[in-house]
């Protein structure tokens, strides 16, 4: 490839051929448009505002016209910078790993939960994130998809928009089953691991969360609220140190 390095594999996700760039590319050139739109919702806020202000006569009702104006193109703004940005690990710009470790841990780390980033058994599994602490053990792994790729649950089965979701859902639940046989067998502590896949980009159901083929599809910001809401304390804080350190010493670093 032209520019490009024989010893580095180009990544699709920033050459011309991928959805991902395709994306970007549109995006830009849709700036414009996004530009009108937004003072022409600037100009109704104003002249709503300015309604508002007469009816209520409201002292400067010019500025207070202005004001709504503003605030209407600045709310418009955020809406599109939050759309884009909701892209940015699909498109390879973010790591969806860092951004959901940084959540658990911001969340869990003072209410006694410990995060184990990176870790694999050999030749079996690897995750992105295990979560041990008082509500059980948890494994995290992050996946994202196209903006429009819908994900849904059709007779107990997981889609991702007409394709099965199988393929992605069984793994998970097969590293779970393998990291609580790794340790229980080396703690001697009964372990049963919950898989979670955050979802970074993709459209999941509206309240963000989806259950099915034995793991929970979810938000990245919906994870640790999921794991907090565990009932009950299962574990003890010796079983929880015993089973970290356990971890940290078994398990590799993916």
């Amino acid at each position: 490839m032209p520019g490009g390095s024989i010893y580095v594999q180009q990544d699709e996700k920033y050459t011309g051929s991928s959805p991902q760039w395709w994306y970007e590319k549109f995006w830009r050139e849709e700036a414009q448009s996004r530009r009108r739109a937004r003072i022409l919702k600037a100009a109704a806020g104003f002249a709503a505002g300015f309604a508002l202000g007469i009816r209520f006569d409201v002292t400067y009702t010019a500025f207070y016209a202005l004001l709504v104006a503003g605030l209407v193109a600045a709310g418009d703004w955020w809406l599109d910078w939050r759309r884009f940005q909701a892209t940015a690990v699909w498109r390879g710009r973010r790591q969806g790993e860092a951004i959901t470790g940084r959540l658990l841990r911001r969340s869990l780390g003072r209410r006694g939960y410990t995060v184990l980033d990176g870790r694999a058994i050999k030749d079996k599994a690897s995750i992105d994130h295990l979560v041990i602490g008082p509500g059980g053990v948890w494994i995290v792994d992050n996946e994202s998809w196209s903006p429009d790729t819908e994900i849904a649950t059709y007779g107990g089965r997981l889609f991702f928009g007409e394709k099965y979701g199988t393929k992605v859902a069984k793994p998970l639940v097969e590293a779970a089953e393998a990291f609580a046989d790794l340790l229980t067998r080396e703690t001697g502590v009964p372990v049963t691991i919950t898989p979670l896949l955050a979802v970074h980009c993709g459209m999941l159901p509206r309240r963000g969360l989806l259950e099915v083929e034995g793991i929970t599809l979810l938000k990245p910001r919906l994870v640790a609220r999921r794991i907090r809401a565990s009932a009950g304390d299962r574990l003890d804080p010796a079983q929880i140190e015993l089973l970290t350190r356990t971890a940290a010493r078994e398990l590799q670093r993916a």
